[in-house]
């Protein structure tokens, strides 16, 4: 069984990269915040694979940048709390958690610069990034709103298909 869930969270991880990509040229708007939450909630603590593998590839394809760093814990914290909200039935309640997500995004991964520069330059980075995180909270919302479900309900035929009991408790 840990062998399927290792399997398909290689898969997955490789197809949130997909994803990310082909959505790169929409700034900020992306379905990898929504994706983490409907595969947290499909695998539980196997997540943590696919969001290995999904960073790996990212710096792979985009280079170990400062920005890299941050994607070691960025995504954790996301799968962290679609864990805790793991029973919420809500869509809207989703889309507020992806939105709010997005939103914070940008602080998020102002940690390291500060870390290395200061809090002048971390605010300075968190300040400049508003209109961005603005957009991603409001794509991310939407998205979740309009394709949770329906992708949830995949997910779910997916994990039934191969078996799969989400290790969850």
């Amino acid at each position: 069984m840990r062998l399927r869930f290792t399997v398909l969270s290689g898969v997955l991880g490789a197809v949130l990269l997909v994803v990310q990509v082909a959505l790169a040229p929409l700034p900020n708007i992306e379905l990898v915040s929504l994706l983490v939450v409907l595969f947290t909630l499909a695998l539980g603590r196997y997540v943590a694979y696919t969001l290995a593998v999904f960073i790996l590839l990212e710096g792979l394809l985009y280079g170990f940048g400062l920005w890299w760093f941050s994607y070691l814990y960025i995504w954790a914290v996301l799968a962290v709390l679609a864990y805790l909200f793991r029973r919420m039935e809500s869509r809207l309640g989703w889309a507020l958690l992806c939105g709010f997500y997005g939103l914070f995004f940008g602080t998020l991964t102002a940690i390291p610069v500060v870390f290395l520069s200061g809090f002048a330059a971390g605010g300075a980075y968190i300040l400049s990034g508003i209109p961005f995180d603005l957009a991603h909270a409001a794509g991310n919302f939407v998205l979740a709103l309009l394709l949770l479900p329906t992708l949830r309900r995949l997910l779910d035929r997916l994990t039934k298909a191969l078996r799969l009991n989400a290790p969850m408790g």
